[in-house]
């Protein structure tokens, strides 16, 4: 592949038209529909070819002067279902046998992301999955197969974590409630935009028990969660959220003037220097 060449996806006959017009000379992936069991944020009903489709749609590009360079899948995001992996390679590997038999080798193969970050306990190692992933690649590719990821996720997931203040507290219905200065509008984004919920711990010790955290704006969907369990706080004491480093920031917003939550980078000489 000529690495300054842009790649550009395509899955449909409508999209080759468009590549056709506006990119002729970029280097086309097909991206296939592979299953998405038992992920977080399902994308096999928005995107991909048939994998029966594939070889057809691949043929056609070449006939109108494009060039496919690579193929490409999703498992869906944040997948606790490796297994999804193992069918997703296999589709793809008989997508690419039928393709060169029909005098088109393709030499790229993106594996998307869907790493899981380790969210809870229940979450396998992610060495489990780069074995099993391994296994299956040297099983059914040539060595000199070209492999992209796009890890995304499992990069940054654990790389943040929120801290907020109590700015306000109430009983309602004998349940305890809080209310944060952060919402589902900002850092919390993630619990509308990424199907995540994210647990919140107190810095405070002491008998815990089961309460309410919401957001700080105007809107009654801006609930952070209705069963955390948390010990009795006070005005002005903070709560914090680990592993929020993903779809939180990235999708926040203004809503209601509340600005986003101020980002702290913190490294050895933060730590030392007691800030």
């Amino acid at each position: 592949m000529d690495q300054y060449k842009p790649l550009v996806s395509y899955d449909n006959p409508a999209e080759l038209k468009k590549i056709k017009q506006y990119a002729p000379h970029a280097g086309l992936v097909l991206r296939l529909r592979v299953p998405n069991t038992c992920s977080m944020v399902e994308l096999s009903s928005k995107f991909g070819c048939d994998p029966g489709e594939a070889v057809d749609l691949i043929v056609a590009a070449f006939q109108m002067g494009l060039v496919v360079e690579g193929l490409s899948f999703h498992v869906g995001s944040q997948c606790t279902n490796f297994q999804n992996f193992v069918q997703a390679l296999d589709m793809a590997a008989a997508v690419l046998r039928e393709a060169k038999s029909r005098g088109h080798e393709i030499k790229i193969l993106d594996i998307g992301g869907g790493f899981p970050a380790p969210y809870n306990k229940h979450v396998k190692p992610f060495s489990a999955l780069a074995g099993k992933i391994n296994v299956e690649i040297d099983r059914l590719f040539p060595k000199k197969i070209q492999i992209l990821a796009e890890p995304g996720r499992f990069l940054v997931a654990t790389a943040a974590t929120a801290v907020a203040r109590i700015i306000g507290k109430a009983v309602r219905d004998g349940k305890r409630c809080y209310y944060i200065d952060d919402s589902v509008y900002h850092t919390y984004s993630g619990i509308i935009f990424d199907h995540c919920q994210y647990h919140l711990k107190a810095f405070k010790k002491g008998a815990t028990e089961i309460c309410a955290v919401f957001g700080q704006t105007c809107d009654a969907l801006d609930t952070i969660s209705l069963s955390e369990e948390l010990p009795e706080l006070q005005i002005e004491d903070l709560v914090y959220s680990e592993n929020i480093g993903a779809y939180s920031s990235a999708s926040a917003t203004w809503f209601n003037g509340f600005p986003p939550a101020r980002i702290v980078h913190v490294n050895d000489s933060t730590i030392r220097s007691g800030h």
